[in-house]
């Protein structure tokens, strides 16, 4: 049991570390000294930096709330907008320093590590496809026009978050948030008329 409470909390300060200086600029010290351990003890859990930073973005994903965007139980454009309101809200909290680990790894690394560009990829593919599955719900609903196309809508929103946060990055401000929440909640996935043949 000391040995997985140790692993995670290896995990938990890489997740930290990588955060705030990225991966080329966190070291195995660096991680290791912010989750109180011996250096040495490192190598018991993982193998490589590269191997923790592939379960380090794992963790990051299920932080993520993803699958909140599956609960019925809530209805479908307001469960989306719940999601980036809390995405939102935490970049807003660390004082628009940090952006999304996908993001931050695919501009950072994914050129030069093999096994970390397909973590980040096969992350964005998966939060795609909870986005794309809630604008189907949302269709179903006829909250949104019937011939939105869902996977598409979902990858551009994908894409127009990654962008806002490093606008909100080099901005240090929510302007760009804004901008997201007006063009995606507003005419992006506006509904659209009940019958599509109707005039």
């Amino acid at each position: 049991m000391a040995r997985q409470s140790m692993r995670d909390e290896i995990v938990s300060a890489a997740l930290e570390q990588f955060h705030l200086r990225g991966y080329h600029g966190t070291g195995v010290k660096d991680i290791t000294d912010a989750a109180g351990v011996p250096k040495g003890s490192f190598y018991n859990h993982f193998d490589s930096k590269e191997a923790l930073a592939i379960v380090a973005l794992q963790q990051y994903g299920q932080g993520r709330r993803i699958h909140e965007l599956a609960d019925r139980t809530v209805e479908p454009l307001q469960r989306l907008r719940a999601h980036f309101e809390f995405l939102r809200d935490e970049i807003v909290q660390h004082g628009y320093t940090r952006g999304c680990l996908f993001g931050n790894f695919g501009a950072e690394i994914a050129d030069h590590n093999e096994a970390i560009r397909t973590t980040v990829r096969d992350s964005l593919r998966y939060w795609a496809a909870a986005l794309a599955g809630a604008l189907v719900d949302a269709q179903h609903t006829g909250a949104v026009r019937a011939d939105l196309d869902p996977e598409s809508t979902a990858e551009f929103i994908v894409n127009a978050w990654e962008g806002a946060l490093i606008k909100t990055r080099a901005d240090r401000s929510a302007a760009a948030f804004d901008s997201f929440f007006a063009v995606v909640f507003g005419p992006l996935l506006a509904p659209g008329p009940a019958n599509p043949h109707e005039e």
